[in-house]
């Protein structure tokens, strides 16, 4: 029988790489109680960076040369490269 005390001495022996899915998982396991919780983390996470970069100096690129701008290397099912954006 499974019982939470052997999982939680299973636990130990977990890589730590694999920590942060089992996490998942767990939390996916609890229910919508916690599908809501992670929820609201993200929507904390949000307003808290949201604005963070109001004040950072970002520069779009030039644009690319008309020539060869509209052209896909990867073909149609035809076999003609596609065109437009």
């Amino acid at each position: 029988m499974v019982t939470k005390e052997l999982i939680k001495t299973e636990i130990d022996k977990v890589r730590e790489d694999n920590l942060k899915a089992l996490y998942s998982i767990v939390k996916a396991l609890q229910g919508p109680a916690a599908a809501r919780e992670a929820e609201e983390d993200w929507h904390r996470f949000v307003a808290s960076t949201y604005g963070s970069l109001a004040d950072a100096q970002i520069e779009r690129s030039g644009a690319a040369p008309e020539e060869g701008r509209n052209e896909s290397p990867i073909p149609t099912a035809r076999g003609v490269p596609a065109t437009g954006c």
